[in-house]
Protein backbone atom coordinates (compact mmCIF):
# COMPACT_ATOMS: atom_id res chain seq x y z
CA UNK A 1 0.00 0.00 0.00
CA UNK A 2 0.97 3.65 -0.35
CA UNK A 3 0.62 6.30 2.32
CA UNK A 4 -2.18 8.74 1.51
CA UNK A 5 -3.33 11.73 3.50
CA UNK A 6 -6.92 11.77 4.83
CA UNK A 7 -7.84 14.34 2.17
CA UNK A 8 -6.40 12.12 -0.57
CA UNK A 9 -8.33 9.11 0.76
CA UNK A 10 -11.58 11.08 0.82
CA UNK A 11 -11.00 12.47 -2.66
CA UNK A 12 -10.27 9.04 -4.07
CA UNK A 13 -13.50 7.73 -2.57
CA UNK A 14 -15.49 10.58 -4.11
CA UNK A 15 -14.03 9.92 -7.58
CA UNK A 16 -14.71 6.19 -7.17
CA UNK A 17 -18.38 6.94 -6.44
CA UNK A 18 -18.62 9.13 -9.53
CA UNK A 19 -17.01 6.40 -11.63
CA UNK A 20 -19.47 3.77 -10.40
CA UNK A 21 -22.48 6.02 -10.92
CA UNK A 22 -21.67 7.86 -14.14
CA UNK A 23 -18.91 6.04 -16.04
CA UNK A 24 -19.06 2.28 -15.48
CA UNK A 25 -22.70 1.97 -16.69
CA UNK A 26 -21.89 3.77 -19.97
CA UNK A 27 -18.33 2.55 -20.61
CA UNK A 28 -19.28 -0.23 -23.04
CA UNK A 29 -21.59 2.06 -25.03
CA UNK A 30 -18.91 4.75 -25.24
CA UNK A 31 -16.49 2.20 -26.65
CA UNK A 32 -19.02 0.85 -29.16
CA UNK A 33 -20.15 4.26 -30.44
CA UNK A 34 -16.71 5.84 -30.43
CA UNK A 35 -18.18 9.32 -30.01
CA UNK A 36 -16.87 12.07 -27.75
CA UNK A 37 -19.05 12.10 -24.58
CA UNK A 38 -19.81 15.82 -24.32
CA UNK A 39 -22.29 15.60 -21.45
CA UNK A 40 -19.92 13.46 -19.39
CA UNK A 41 -17.12 15.91 -20.24
CA UNK A 42 -19.21 18.77 -18.86
CA UNK A 43 -19.96 16.79 -15.68
CA UNK A 44 -16.24 16.26 -15.12
CA UNK A 45 -15.73 20.00 -15.58
CA UNK A 46 -18.39 20.77 -12.96
CA UNK A 47 -16.60 18.43 -10.55
CA UNK A 48 -13.45 20.57 -11.11
CA UNK A 49 -11.32 17.59 -12.09
CA UNK A 50 -9.77 19.43 -15.05
CA UNK A 51 -8.30 22.06 -12.75
CA UNK A 52 -6.99 19.76 -10.02
CA UNK A 53 -3.29 20.48 -10.61
CA UNK A 54 -3.69 24.21 -11.26
CA UNK A 55 -3.77 26.96 -8.59
CA UNK A 56 -6.95 28.65 -7.45
CA UNK A 57 -5.72 31.91 -9.01
CA UNK A 58 -6.64 30.59 -12.47
CA UNK A 59 -9.73 28.65 -11.45
CA UNK A 60 -8.07 25.42 -10.35
CA UNK A 61 -8.13 23.50 -7.08
CA UNK A 62 -4.46 23.65 -6.13
CA UNK A 63 -4.31 19.92 -5.39
CA UNK A 64 -1.10 17.90 -5.38
CA UNK A 65 0.08 15.64 -8.16
CA UNK A 66 -0.70 12.50 -6.16
CA UNK A 67 -4.32 13.63 -6.02
CA UNK A 68 -4.28 14.11 -9.78
CA UNK A 69 -2.94 10.58 -10.27
CA UNK A 70 -5.59 9.14 -7.96
CA UNK A 71 -8.23 10.74 -10.17
CA UNK A 72 -6.58 9.36 -13.32
CA UNK A 73 -6.43 5.86 -11.83
CA UNK A 74 -10.07 5.82 -10.78
CA UNK A 75 -11.32 7.20 -14.11
CA UNK A 76 -9.29 4.59 -16.02
CA UNK A 77 -10.89 1.88 -13.89
CA UNK A 78 -14.20 2.99 -15.37
CA UNK A 79 -13.22 3.91 -18.93
CA UNK A 80 -9.86 4.50 -20.58
CA UNK A 81 -11.52 6.79 -23.11
CA UNK A 82 -12.89 9.06 -20.38
CA UNK A 83 -9.62 8.99 -18.45
CA UNK A 84 -7.58 9.87 -21.55
CA UNK A 85 -9.79 12.79 -22.55
CA UNK A 86 -9.67 14.11 -18.98
CA UNK A 87 -5.89 13.81 -18.87
CA UNK A 88 -5.61 15.67 -22.15
CA UNK A 89 -7.79 18.52 -20.92
CA UNK A 90 -6.29 18.78 -17.44
CA UNK A 91 -2.65 18.42 -18.38
CA UNK A 92 -1.21 18.44 -21.91
CA UNK A 93 -3.74 20.76 -23.58
CA UNK A 94 -3.62 23.40 -20.85
CA UNK A 95 -0.19 23.23 -19.19
CA UNK A 96 1.76 25.46 -21.58
CA UNK A 97 -1.19 27.85 -21.71
CA UNK A 98 -1.16 28.10 -17.91
CA UNK A 99 2.59 28.59 -17.61
CA UNK A 100 3.15 30.94 -20.52
CA UNK A 101 -0.22 32.34 -21.57
CA UNK A 102 -1.22 35.97 -21.14
CA UNK A 103 -3.99 37.15 -18.83
CA UNK A 104 -6.27 37.49 -21.84
CA UNK A 105 -5.48 33.92 -22.96
CA UNK A 106 -6.16 32.67 -19.44
CA UNK A 107 -9.54 34.39 -19.42
CA UNK A 108 -10.53 33.33 -22.94
CA UNK A 109 -9.20 29.76 -22.97
CA UNK A 110 -7.71 28.43 -19.73
CA UNK A 111 -10.46 29.27 -17.25
CA UNK A 112 -13.28 28.04 -19.54
CA UNK A 113 -11.26 24.88 -20.23
CA UNK A 114 -10.88 24.14 -16.52
CA UNK A 115 -14.66 24.52 -16.17
CA UNK A 116 -15.24 22.13 -19.09
CA UNK A 117 -16.74 24.89 -21.25
CA UNK A 118 -13.98 24.78 -23.86
CA UNK A 119 -11.97 21.80 -25.08
CA UNK A 120 -8.23 21.80 -25.72
CA UNK A 121 -5.85 19.53 -27.62
CA UNK A 122 -2.08 19.01 -27.62
CA UNK A 123 -0.32 18.68 -30.97
CA UNK A 124 3.16 17.18 -30.73
CA UNK A 125 3.36 14.00 -32.83
CA UNK A 126 3.69 14.14 -36.62
CA UNK A 127 3.50 11.47 -39.33
CA UNK A 128 7.32 11.32 -39.37
CA UNK A 129 8.04 12.48 -35.82
CA UNK A 130 6.89 10.46 -32.84
CA UNK A 131 9.57 9.19 -30.49
CA UNK A 132 12.16 11.24 -32.41
CA UNK A 133 10.90 14.76 -31.69
CA UNK A 134 13.94 16.31 -33.32
CA UNK A 135 12.28 15.39 -36.64
CA UNK A 136 9.32 17.70 -36.04
CA UNK A 137 8.80 19.50 -39.34
CA UNK A 138 5.97 21.87 -38.45
CA UNK A 139 7.63 25.27 -38.79
CA UNK A 140 6.87 28.64 -37.23
CA UNK A 141 7.89 31.90 -38.82
CA UNK A 142 7.52 35.42 -37.48
CA UNK A 143 5.96 37.95 -39.84
CA UNK A 144 4.94 41.60 -39.45
CA UNK A 145 1.41 40.28 -38.87
CA UNK A 146 2.53 37.80 -36.20
CA UNK A 147 3.52 34.14 -36.06
CA UNK A 148 2.44 31.74 -38.79
CA UNK A 149 2.57 27.93 -38.68
CA UNK A 150 2.90 25.41 -41.49
CA UNK A 151 2.93 21.62 -41.23
CA UNK A 152 0.85 18.68 -40.04
CA UNK A 153 0.17 16.83 -36.80
CA UNK A 154 -0.98 13.29 -36.08
CA UNK A 155 -2.63 11.48 -33.13
CA UNK A 156 -4.31 14.63 -31.82
CA UNK A 157 -6.50 13.46 -28.92
CA UNK A 158 -9.79 15.43 -28.66
CA UNK A 159 -8.80 17.05 -31.96
CA UNK A 160 -12.20 16.75 -33.68
CA UNK A 161 -13.94 18.64 -30.87
CA UNK A 162 -11.20 21.00 -29.64
CA UNK A 163 -11.75 24.75 -29.41
CA UNK A 164 -8.02 25.47 -29.21
CA UNK A 165 -4.73 23.67 -29.85
CA UNK A 166 -1.30 23.81 -28.24
CA UNK A 167 1.06 23.15 -31.15
CA UNK A 168 4.77 22.28 -31.08
CA UNK A 169 6.71 23.83 -33.97
CA UNK A 170 10.32 24.58 -34.75
CA UNK A 171 11.53 28.15 -35.07
CA UNK A 172 15.03 27.02 -36.08
CA UNK A 173 15.47 23.52 -37.50
CA UNK A 174 19.27 23.76 -37.23
CA UNK A 175 18.92 23.74 -33.42
CA UNK A 176 17.07 20.42 -33.35
CA UNK A 177 15.09 19.95 -30.14
CA UNK A 178 16.30 23.30 -28.81
CA UNK A 179 14.50 24.98 -31.69
CA UNK A 180 11.08 23.74 -30.53
CA UNK A 181 8.56 26.29 -29.26
CA UNK A 182 4.86 26.08 -28.44
CA UNK A 183 1.99 28.04 -29.93
CA UNK A 184 -1.71 28.57 -29.30
CA UNK A 185 -4.02 28.14 -32.30
CA UNK A 186 -7.77 28.78 -32.22
CA UNK A 187 -10.22 26.54 -33.99
CA UNK A 188 -11.40 28.23 -37.16
CA UNK A 189 -8.09 29.99 -37.76
CA UNK A 190 -7.25 30.44 -41.47
CA UNK A 191 -5.29 27.52 -42.86
CA UNK A 192 -6.18 25.19 -39.97
CA UNK A 193 -7.81 21.98 -41.17
CA UNK A 194 -9.00 19.31 -38.74
CA UNK A 195 -8.72 16.07 -40.68
CA UNK A 196 -10.39 12.69 -40.50
CA UNK A 197 -11.09 10.94 -37.26
CA UNK A 198 -8.69 8.02 -36.83
CA UNK A 199 -10.40 4.74 -36.02
CA UNK A 200 -8.40 3.07 -33.26
CA UNK A 201 -8.10 -0.34 -31.62
CA UNK A 202 -8.80 1.01 -28.15
CA UNK A 203 -9.57 4.31 -26.40
CA UNK A 204 -12.27 4.59 -29.03
CA UNK A 205 -14.18 7.59 -27.64
CA UNK A 206 -11.04 9.72 -27.61
CA UNK A 207 -11.78 11.40 -30.98
CA UNK A 208 -8.20 11.19 -32.25
CA UNK A 209 -7.50 13.02 -35.50
CA UNK A 210 -4.89 14.51 -37.78
CA UNK A 211 -4.34 18.23 -38.25
CA UNK A 212 -2.84 20.41 -40.97
CA UNK A 213 -1.69 24.02 -40.83
CA UNK A 214 -1.01 26.28 -43.80
CA UNK A 215 0.20 29.78 -42.97
CA UNK A 216 -2.00 29.57 -39.88
CA UNK A 217 -2.02 32.49 -37.40
CA UNK A 218 -0.75 31.48 -33.96
CA UNK A 219 0.19 33.05 -30.65
CA UNK A 220 3.60 32.10 -29.27
CA UNK A 221 3.30 30.87 -25.69
CA UNK A 222 6.14 32.83 -24.14
CA UNK A 223 9.47 31.06 -24.47
CA UNK A 224 8.08 27.60 -23.72
CA UNK A 225 10.37 25.00 -25.23
CA UNK A 226 12.41 21.88 -24.58
CA UNK A 227 12.82 22.36 -20.82
CA UNK A 228 9.07 22.79 -20.34
CA UNK A 229 8.44 19.73 -22.48
CA UNK A 230 10.78 17.71 -20.30
CA UNK A 231 8.91 18.72 -17.16
CA UNK A 232 5.50 17.88 -18.55
CA UNK A 233 6.79 14.57 -19.99
CA UNK A 234 7.71 13.36 -16.51
CA UNK A 235 4.19 14.13 -15.35
CA UNK A 236 2.63 12.56 -18.43
CA UNK A 237 4.61 9.37 -17.84
CA UNK A 238 3.63 9.05 -14.19
CA UNK A 239 0.02 9.91 -14.98
CA UNK A 240 0.04 7.21 -17.69
CA UNK A 241 1.32 4.84 -15.03
CA UNK A 242 -1.72 5.77 -12.93
CA UNK A 243 -4.01 5.10 -15.91
CA UNK A 244 -2.35 1.69 -16.17
CA UNK A 245 -3.13 0.94 -12.52
CA UNK A 246 -6.80 1.75 -13.05
CA UNK A 247 -7.16 -0.43 -16.12
CA UNK A 248 -5.32 -3.31 -14.45
CA UNK A 249 -7.60 -3.09 -11.43
CA UNK A 250 -10.67 -3.29 -13.65
CA UNK A 251 -9.28 -6.24 -15.59
CA UNK A 252 -8.28 -8.09 -12.41
CA UNK A 253 -11.71 -7.47 -10.84
CA UNK A 254 -13.34 -8.91 -13.96
CA UNK A 255 -11.13 -12.01 -13.79
CA UNK A 256 -11.83 -12.54 -10.09
CA UNK A 257 -15.59 -12.11 -10.54
CA UNK A 258 -15.78 -14.52 -13.47
CA UNK A 259 -13.53 -17.11 -11.83
CA UNK A 260 -15.91 -17.32 -8.86
CA UNK A 261 -19.02 -17.63 -11.02
CA UNK A 262 -17.81 -20.00 -13.73
CA UNK A 263 -18.12 -23.67 -12.77
CA UNK A 264 -15.96 -26.30 -14.46
CA UNK A 265 -15.14 -29.86 -13.41
CA UNK A 266 -17.66 -29.53 -10.60
CA UNK A 267 -16.19 -26.42 -8.96
CA UNK A 268 -15.64 -22.69 -9.59
CA UNK A 269 -12.59 -22.21 -11.75
CA UNK A 270 -11.24 -19.98 -8.96
CA UNK A 271 -10.32 -23.27 -7.27
CA UNK A 272 -8.04 -24.33 -10.13
CA UNK A 273 -4.41 -23.74 -9.24
CA UNK A 274 -3.34 -22.61 -12.70
CA UNK A 275 -5.89 -19.80 -12.70
CA UNK A 276 -5.26 -18.93 -9.06
CA UNK A 277 -1.60 -18.39 -9.89
CA UNK A 278 -2.48 -16.12 -12.81
CA UNK A 279 -4.71 -14.02 -10.57
CA UNK A 280 -2.14 -13.96 -7.76
CA UNK A 281 0.65 -12.88 -10.10
CA UNK A 282 -1.57 -10.16 -11.57
CA UNK A 283 -2.29 -8.81 -8.08
CA UNK A 284 1.38 -8.89 -7.11
CA UNK A 285 2.44 -7.08 -10.30
CA UNK A 286 -0.26 -4.48 -9.77
CA UNK A 287 0.83 -3.75 -6.21
CA UNK A 288 4.49 -3.47 -7.18
CA UNK A 289 3.63 -1.07 -10.00
CA UNK A 290 1.51 1.00 -7.62
CA UNK A 291 4.55 1.64 -5.44
CA UNK A 292 6.60 2.77 -8.44
CA UNK A 293 3.89 5.11 -9.74
CA UNK A 294 3.07 6.85 -6.48
CA UNK A 295 6.70 7.06 -5.40
CA UNK A 296 7.39 9.01 -8.59
CA UNK A 297 4.21 11.07 -8.12
CA UNK A 298 5.34 12.15 -4.65
CA UNK A 299 8.72 13.15 -6.03
CA UNK A 300 7.06 15.30 -8.69
CA UNK A 301 4.85 16.82 -6.01
CA UNK A 302 7.98 17.77 -4.04
CA UNK A 303 9.53 19.26 -7.21
CA UNK A 304 12.35 16.69 -7.16
CA UNK A 305 14.15 15.65 -10.31
CA UNK A 306 12.77 12.26 -11.26
CA UNK A 307 13.19 11.62 -14.99
CA UNK A 308 14.38 8.00 -14.65
CA UNK A 309 11.87 7.28 -11.86
CA UNK A 310 9.04 8.68 -13.99
CA UNK A 311 10.18 6.61 -16.97
CA UNK A 312 10.42 3.50 -14.79
CA UNK A 313 6.95 4.07 -13.31
CA UNK A 314 5.39 4.31 -16.74
CA UNK A 315 7.42 1.38 -18.08
CA UNK A 316 6.58 -1.13 -15.35
CA UNK A 317 2.95 -0.03 -14.97
CA UNK A 318 2.04 -0.03 -18.67
CA UNK A 319 3.71 -3.39 -19.27
CA UNK A 320 1.98 -4.73 -16.17
CA UNK A 321 -1.44 -3.51 -17.35
CA UNK A 322 -1.01 -5.40 -20.60
CA UNK A 323 -0.03 -8.60 -18.79
CA UNK A 324 -2.98 -8.30 -16.41
CA UNK A 325 -5.41 -7.59 -19.26
CA UNK A 326 -4.08 -10.63 -21.11
CA UNK A 327 -4.41 -12.79 -18.00
CA UNK A 328 -8.01 -11.65 -17.52
CA UNK A 329 -8.83 -12.63 -21.09
CA UNK A 330 -7.29 -16.06 -20.47
CA UNK A 331 -9.27 -16.55 -17.25
CA UNK A 332 -12.50 -15.80 -19.10
CA UNK A 333 -11.54 -18.18 -21.91
CA UNK A 334 -14.09 -18.19 -24.70
CA UNK A 335 -16.23 -15.62 -22.87
CA UNK A 336 -13.32 -13.21 -22.99
CA UNK A 337 -13.38 -13.37 -26.78
CA UNK A 338 -16.99 -12.13 -26.81
CA UNK A 339 -17.55 -8.39 -27.22
CA UNK A 340 -20.31 -8.48 -24.59
CA UNK A 341 -17.71 -8.95 -21.85
CA UNK A 342 -15.51 -6.05 -20.68
CA UNK A 343 -12.32 -8.12 -20.72
CA UNK A 344 -11.83 -7.60 -24.46
CA UNK A 345 -12.12 -3.81 -23.98
CA UNK A 346 -9.46 -3.83 -21.28
CA UNK A 347 -7.22 -5.90 -23.56
CA UNK A 348 -7.63 -3.39 -26.42
CA UNK A 349 -7.37 -0.26 -24.28
CA UNK A 350 -4.19 -1.54 -22.62
CA UNK A 351 -2.27 -1.23 -25.89
CA UNK A 352 -2.77 2.54 -25.78
CA UNK A 353 -0.77 2.65 -22.55
CA UNK A 354 2.32 1.24 -24.28
CA UNK A 355 2.42 4.22 -26.64
CA UNK A 356 1.31 7.36 -24.81
CA UNK A 357 4.09 9.09 -22.88
CA UNK A 358 6.84 7.19 -24.67
CA UNK A 359 7.17 3.61 -25.82
CA UNK A 360 8.76 1.00 -23.57
CA UNK A 361 11.84 0.99 -25.77
CA UNK A 362 12.30 4.77 -25.47
CA UNK A 363 11.75 4.59 -21.70
CA UNK A 364 14.42 1.92 -21.37
CA UNK A 365 16.80 4.24 -23.22
CA UNK A 366 15.99 7.05 -20.77
CA UNK A 367 16.65 4.78 -17.80
CA UNK A 368 19.82 3.27 -19.28
CA UNK A 369 21.24 6.73 -19.96
CA UNK A 370 20.92 7.58 -16.27
CA UNK A 371 22.08 4.24 -14.91
CA UNK A 372 25.12 4.10 -17.18
CA UNK A 373 25.97 7.76 -16.64
CA UNK A 374 25.95 8.64 -20.34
Amino acid sequence: MIDLTPDEVDFRASVARFVEEAIVPSAAALDERGDFPRELFRKIGRLEYFGLRYPESVGGSGAGFVTYCLMAEELARGSMSVAAMTAMQGMMATDFLFRHGTQDQHDRFLRPALRGEKIGAFCLTEPDAGSDLARIATAAKETPQGWRLGGSKFWVTNGTVADFFTVAATVDRSKGLKGLKFFLVERGAPGLVVGRKISTLGNRAGETTELSLDDTPAAKLGDAGLEDLGKILDQIRVMTGALSLGLARAALDEAVRYSKERVCFGQPIAKLQALRHMIAQSWADLEASRLAVYHAARRIERAEKCGPAAAAAKLVASEMANRVADAALRVLGGAGFAMEHAAQRYFRDARFLLIGGGTSEILRNVIAKDVLGD
